[in-house]
């Protein structure tokens, strides 16, 4: 029968039977105990049987064993004082001839985390970190760890980190690798710790000759570790890359993963020309377009580190952007993360590939996808200039969609596209203030009052168009006030006649009916400059401004 049945509905007085059975033999103690978890498990309270659960510490069987220790785990912090009954049986079981119970001894003697146990804790540890079976010692290592964060003052004060120090150079690599992995969590919690700071800098060469023994959980200590050493001279940068390269084809992509960022982190800070940097970048190439290929989670995070490296490192994947175009089944986290890097990748031999397909992406049913695969055109136009009219024919051509979200993508873009490429692509101007009233995100109607508000020279009725947005001024939001207010004033500057009723309109609503301090301000501004030189105004508000660099 499965253990299942313990979970079944508990009854009335189960309690008292329970207490019974565990005053019983080994048998009915080991059945008893088993209940109880289950119950235990259901969020039911059974801590009025700790005295009898304690009391089933004193037998020889490892099963009662684990399953008293899993209960006094639970329990203890609510009632420490009845744990400290079980100081005495935790002492014992650390010097047991079976090191399975030696280890368990030591390792629920680190859960419970209750200060007034960890004065009990400290010798028993110290003899366990000097055992003499390696499950032992490693299990020490890791408890070394939770007295640390339980209380870092005993730690350092009774000897545990100098016992560390001589565990990193222990020749059993699941003791090593344990030990760097409690080193390394010490760190983290106390950065200021030098000591245990230049244990792990004296280690660095029998860590490299251990990690080809270490499992694969090992293996990713160790180099998680060496990700956050620091060199002390060329040489030990290269022989540390070279052998963390190795790890490039490991079989486990966590593995691969911690090797890449340990092998990135160090290639920074060498030579770009050395052989030694050009044969790891070739070997890096494969290694991260197999890890695209690999299960959606380790995509994610795949992908995370080759935008990382193409910060750095841009030509590392010249001619690789295909094996990031998005798949139908992807999952939305994993398209968003691949259009990230094609943005990256994207130069002018490619694209016109990468257009074709962001293209394509427009089309799909996911809105927000679709708006980030526009944001994607616009800027593969504003990073290579010599696509940017196929990029704003292709913007205009999705516009002809009248799908809101499309059209709104559309036309913020062509206005980031507009200021790049001064006097370039009015002839589109006409077909985005066609689809006016299809813009309801703030952005998107903030940015076609800026292009009416620019080009209202050229654009017919243009004085008309802002008069709608002016109706409607206290309705909106503040980014499409503040970009009302500067339209209707370059309206006036240009053409007095057409806009001196929209501009004294606008700024007295901004000044008396806003509570917005920049839009409030901004609009005071605006009328003391009118009203003191209107002239100087016109050279501030419709001078030359500086063209808008692409965000790359």
């Amino acid at each position: 029968m499965t253990d299942s049945k313990y979970f079944s509905s508990t009854t009335k007085g189960e309690i008292a039977e329970l207490r019974n059975d565990l005053r019983l033999d080994t048998e009915k103690q080991t059945e008893a105990l088993k209940k109880t978890i289950a119950i235990m498990t259901q969020g039911k309270d059974v801590s009025k049987l700790l005295p009898e659960v304690i009391n089933c510490m004193q037998t020889s069987s490892v099963e009662l064993k684990k399953l008293v220790y899993l209960y006094l785990i639970n329990y203890a912090r609510s009632q420490p004082d009845l744990a400290i009954m079980a100081v005495n049986s935790f002492v014992k079981d650390c010097t047991d001839p079976n090191p399975l119970i030696r280890a368990l001894a030591v390792r629920t003697m680190g859960c419970i985390r209750v200060d007034q146990m960890t004065e009990y804790l400290c010798q028993p540890l110290l003899a366990c970190l000097k055992d003499c079976d390696p499950y032992v010692r490693k299990t020490a290592a890791v408890c070394v760890a939770k007295l640390h964060s339980i209380n870092p003052d005993l730690v350092e004060n009774h000897g545990f980190l100098d016992a560390l120090q001589d565990l990193m150079s222990d020749e059993n690599p699941m003791v090593l690798s344990n030990t760097v992995a409690a080193l390394s969590e010490i760190l983290d919690r106390s950065p200021s710790n030098e000591q245990a700071a230049q244990f792990m800098s004296s280690s660095i060469s029998h860590l490299l000759a251990a990690i080809n023994e270490c499992n694969e959980w090992g293996q990713i200590f160790i180099l998680d570790a060496l990700a956050k050493y620091e060199p002390h001279h060329a040489h030990e940068l290269t022989q540390i890359v070279e052998r963390v390269a190795v790890r490039f084809s490991h079989s486990n992509p966590s593995v691969v993963l911690s090797a890449v960022r340990v092998a990135v982190r160090l290639l920074k800070g060498m030579d770009d020309e050395s052989s030694s940097v050009e044969n790891t970048l070739a070997k890096l190439t494969p290694t991260l377009l197999s890890l695209v290929t690999n299960d959606y989670e380790v995509q994610y995070l795949a992908l995370g580190e080759i935008q990382d490296i193409l910060r750095w490192k841009p030509s590392i994947l010249d001619n690789h952007v295909k094996p990031f175009f998005v798949k139908y089944n992807d999952p939305p986290y994993i398209k968003l993360r691949k259009l990230a890097v094609i943005k990256q990748l994207v130069s002018a031999s490619n694209s016109d590939t990468v257009l074709t397909e962001l293209k394509e992406y427009a089309a799909e049913v996911d809105s927000e996808f679709v708006r980030h695969a526009i944001r994607a055109i616009g800027h593969c136009g504003l990073k290579v200039p010599t696509c940017a009219n196929k990029c704003v024919d292709m913007l205009l051509d999705l516009a002809k969609t009248q799908v809101t979200h499309v059209v709104e993508e559309c036309v913020v873009i062509c206005r980031d596209m507009m200021r790049m490429y001064r006097g370039k692509f009015e002839d589109a101007i006409p077909a985005l203030c066609e689809s006016v009233d299809l813009l309801e995100e703030p952005e998107a109607r903030g940015a076609i009052v800026w292009i009416i508000g620019e080009y209202q020279e050229i654009i017919d009725g243009a004085a008309l168009s802002l008069e709608t947005f002016v109706d409607s001024f206290r309705d909106e939001h503040v980014q499409v006030q503040l970009q009302i207010l500067t339209a209707v004033v370059k309206l006036f500057l240009a053409v007095p006649g057409e806009g001196q009723a929209m501009v004294q309109t606008v700024l007295e609503a901004a000044t008396q009916d806003s509570d917005n301090p920049d839009l409030r301000d901004r609009a005071y501004v605006y009328w003391r400059l009118l009203s003191t030189d209107p002239y100087a105004a016109k050279e501030v508000v419709l001078c030359d401004r500086p063209v808008m660099r692409p965000r790359v």
